[in-house]
């Protein structure tokens, strides 16, 4: 059996969450697949509960619970088999809100982070660029000094919850051919002139809004710069890790959760007068897939007592990312092939965890990026022990 970290009162919180999952979300996750966007209510009822506030400061609405109700978190969104509503969530407490946490002062706090804690507003990061992609450091969207403001140009592509956000935590350059030492984040205002968001038309991930973003001659307050000038990089590093751990969680627990959803199938079809379920190949397939997802489970839950400790695990995170990411397209693959023609329909909802599983080996690193950080910790010594 696998040893997990969970208290009772972790259990008890799992046992809440469900519920609201069950009566707030999962009874709407379908409309929101078709129309394309998620309705906003659905951040306020959650911030009411403290589900965007797990890790935060309790002066800023916070509960600044421990790293296990984050996982529990995590693992229960991603299975109401919807991968865009569940990145977005993940977006906003994990992958956005964070960089106001851990980096920006009091005023940009009390001001943007409470809003995102209590689901007043949502927000997101907007770091890769059409002809970047993960090459960070050299960004083109520019900051320029303009005495009590900073005039931003430039464009952002692939950006979750860039269309509805109300407001977008930009990487941006402040110094002009310095690399990784030029990049700063601004806190830039949806609704600023000369900001624009067009949809992205996706294959999965449908609930969420993802948004080119364009940005002309945008007037940012100085106030709004998260940390310190040219240090935005440095505060990017330090954030990929929870990022790619959460997209690591989300990608097995949606695997899980497909594995459960065909077995649920398998043991209700027949063929040849016998259920599904009790052909020999199909019985050892679904054992050989409940088995790879126990073991890399194992050392998730590794990865995730690394993070409670505040450990800067690159090595331990960009594996989790990279194998629990391959392993989703994979076995949800295998678990579409025994739908037969049913799988390749919109009848049932493996086709939909099929496709927004492939975007887990892409999101926040790709695999072949997490293989080349891995190589260099493996082959050439490199230490990325946070500075």
């Amino acid at each position: 059996m696998l040893i997990t970290p969970f208290s009772p009162e972790h259990e008890a919180f799992r046992d809440s969450l469900r519920s609201f999952i069950k009566k707030e979300i999962l009874p709407y996750v379908d409309d929101w697949e078709k129309q394309g966007s998620i309705d906003k209510s659905i951040w306020k009822k959650m911030g009411e509960m403290g589900y965007l506030g797990l890790i935060f400061p309790e002066e800023y609405g916070g509960l600044d619970l421990d790293f296990y109700y984050s996982l529990i978190f995590c693992e229960e969104l991603s299975h109401c088999y919807s991968g865009g509503f569940t990145i977005s969530a993940l977006v906003i407490e994990y992958m956005s809100a964070t960089y106001i946490w851990k980096y920006a002062d009091e005023n940009l706090k009390s001001k943007y982070l409470s809003k995102v804690i209590s689901g007043d507003w949502v927000s997101a990061i907007a770091i890769t660029e059409p002809g970047a992609g993960s090459d960070v450091q050299n960004l083109k969207t520019t900051a320029v000094d303009a005495g009590d403001h900073y005039v931003v140009n430039g464009s952002k592509t692939f950006i979750t919850n860039g269309y509805y956000a109300d407001f977008i935590i930009t990487a941006v350059k402040t110094k002009s051919n310095a690399g990784s030492s030029g990049i700063s984040l601004l806190i830039i205002d949806r609704d600023s002139v000369g900001v624009t968001a067009t949809k992205i038309q996706k294959m999965g991930w449908l609930a969420s809004d993802t948004a080119e973003l364009g940005f002309d001659q945008v007037k940012v307050p100085k106030e709004n710069l998260i940390g310190e000038l040219n240090q935005g990089f440095k505060y990017l590093m330090g954030g990929l890790q929870l990022e790619r751990l959460t997209a690591a969680i989300h990608s097995l627990a949606s695997t899980e959760s497909a594995v459960n959803y065909t077995l649920d199938y398998l043991k209700e079809r027949t063929a040849f007068n016998k259920q599904l379920k009790d052909f020999q190949v199909i019985r050892h397939r679904v054992a050989q897939m409940f088995a790879d997802i126990t073991v890399l489970k194992s050392f998730l839950y590794y990865c995730c007592e690394l993070q409670n400790q505040k450990r800067y695990a690159v090595k331990e995170c960009s594996i989790a990312k990279l194998q629990c990411g391959e392993l989703a397209v994979r076995v949800i693959g295998e678990c579409l092939q025994l739908f037969g023609g049913y799988g390749f329909t919109e009848d049932y909802r493996i086709s939909r965890l099929y496709r927004d599983a492939r975007v887990g080996t892409i999101i926040a690193g790709t695999s072949e990026i997490m293989l080349e950080i891995l190589s260099k910790i493996y082959i050439d010594g490199v230490d990325y022990e946070r500075k």
